[in-house]
């Protein structure tokens, strides 16, 4: 390989937000886990482990999360149409039933083909689909006109983004601990982050007082503060807003004139409680006081990736706009055009997840039952991880509430902080790595989604079947406590 000085492109020169952005999900611990993987593929054994476990990221599917079927067979004839010349081979050897070919035959019918370009926004009868499903799903009316297919919620958070921050003295307000999604995307953007904390005491929800407290800061710093975003059901905490607090964060949106960005992409993961979509209370409020709520903005995110669906890799989702500006609206919709579309199978999984079967419907039982299966299986698997972080010393957990993860409180001896220091880490950061060194199960540090000063945390999925990787966590945990005590 040539020189970094011959090279048009070095380290020094490229784009410094770039640099600047982390994304801890995949950041140092998640590459050295793929390291593994692929040693252990290739019939190595003096890892102290037999497997990878990839506790790190929700990818579901990848931690053995089954397809829901009636999802799968109807992209299997969106890929390949001519399947459909033989029905009977379908319905009568391998298991398609009719309702299948009916859903199929009406999504070719509006896509034409899955490997055309759609409108940038996504496809018309999809995105009626989606409002239609609003509408069940909240009691109020919804218009596809407002709807915009993504590549995934994270596109649509890029979207959003890129039309809010107008220059480096732009401020969102973001939670902590967040999705790392945030912070990295303002980073590139070269835009202003304001965190502010959740409270951990009470189930890591929303405290109005930290949040007036961080908008205030920022305003007096000089900084136009101009969204609040709100992981609802959250991650990495898996907390569920009860309303109270989503009333009042729309009505102190309302007084600072936010724009709410409502990432609702874990809205079928809740375990306690129930999930109260933005949406609903923005019209709820709106009906209770009428013209008080009218210039709340609120964009609200969904996804195929999370829920029962978990189909990360077909990178599927939508973004929902309420009293935006039509001219704002039209600048968003050239933003999207400038990337064409997303992908199509993605928007027709999107509509499949917001019009399932329903009952009497030929697939119905067995979606039902995949559906059921999946929830809780992971509802069981969340309630075991939790059960043995009680068992471990200096390790506190609130109980499960919903999305795919939980994000414990450890407290580490002195000797491990000053272990982590002399390796230029912060103590959780050398905890996890020491963990996947000794287990092969990746988790991510507290760090990376951002924590309270002088509090340790890490994020675990619950996603992966069996328990022996749990046992492998108990261990380790015991005996890295007593080398550090």
């Amino acid at each position: 390989m040539g020189s970094t000085a011959a090279k048009r492109l070095n380290i020094n020169n490229i784009n410094p937000h770039v640099k600047a952005a982390k994304y801890a999900v995949r950041g140092e611990l998640a590459v050295k886990s793929e390291e593994y993987r692929a040693y252990l593929r290739g019939g190595l054994t003096d890892l102290p482990f037999t497997q990878v476990i990839s506790a790190n990221i929700g990818n579901p599917q990848q931690l053995d999360q089954k397809p829901i079927t009636f999802f799968r067979q109807v992209l299997s004839l969106l890929e390949n149409p001519a399947l459909l010349n033989h029905k009977d081979v379908l319905l009568n050897q391998l298991g398609y039933k009719s309702d299948v070919i009916q859903r199929a035959e009406w999504l070719l019918k509006q896509v034409g083909s899955v490997g055309a370009y759609s409108a940038s926004n996504g496809v018309p009868a999809i995105r009626q689909s989606i409002a239609a499903f609003l509408e069940r799903r909240d009691g109020f009316p919804a218009k596809e006109s407002d709807i915009y297919l993504s590549a995934g919620a994270s596109s649509g958070v890029n979207t959003l983004l890129h039309i809010i921050c107008a220059d480096a003295n732009s401020g969102i307000l973001v939670p902590i601990p967040q999705y790392p999604l945030y912070t990295a995307s303002l980073a590139v953007l070269d835009a202003t982050c304001v965190p502010y904390l959740l409270d951990e005491a009470r189930n890591w929800g929303t405290d109005l007082a930290t949040i007036k407290e961080a908008n205030e800061k920022a305003k007096a710093e000089g900084v136009d503060v101009r969204a609040i975003v709100i992981i609802n059901p959250g991650n990495p905490t898996g907390a569920s807003l009860p309303e109270e607090d989503i009333r009042a964060v729309i009505d102190y949106a309302r007084q600072e004139h936010l724009v709410i960005l409502a990432d609702e992409v874990y809205q079928t993961n809740v375990f306690v409680g129930e999930f109260i979509s933005f949406k609903r209370m923005l019209r709820q409020m709106q009906a209770e006081k009428p013209g008080e709520y009218d210039d709340v903005e609120l964009a609200s995110l969904h996804s195929v990736s999370k829920g029962m669906v978990g189909e990360c890799g077909h990178r599927g989702g939508y973004f929902e706009l309420v009293n935006f500006d039509p001219e704002v609206q039209a600048e968003i919709y050239k933003f999207v055009s400038i990337m064409l579309c997303a992908p199509v199978i993605g928007q027709c999984l999107v509509e499949l997840m917001v019009n399932p079967p329903r009952a009497g419907e030929p697939s119905h039982a067995l979606y039902q039952q995949e559906y059921d299966g999946i929830f809780n299986g992971l509802k069981e698997r969340a309630n075991a991880l939790h059960k043995a972080f009680e068992q471990m010393e200096g390790v506190e957990c609130g109980l499960p509430q919903g999305s795919m993860y939980l994000f414990p409180t450890i407290n580490l001896p002195p000797k491990a902080a000053e272990a982590a220091a002399a390796e230029g880490r912060s103590a959780d950061e050398f905890y996890c790595l020491r963990l996947l060194e000794a287990t092969g199960v990746c988790v991510v540090p507290g760090s990376g989604f951002g924590q309270k000063d002088g509090s340790l945390h890490f994020r675990t999925t619950f996603l992966a079947p069996g328990t022996e990787w749990v046992g492998n966590i108990i261990k380790f945990h015991k005996e890295f406590m007593d080398k550090y005590r």
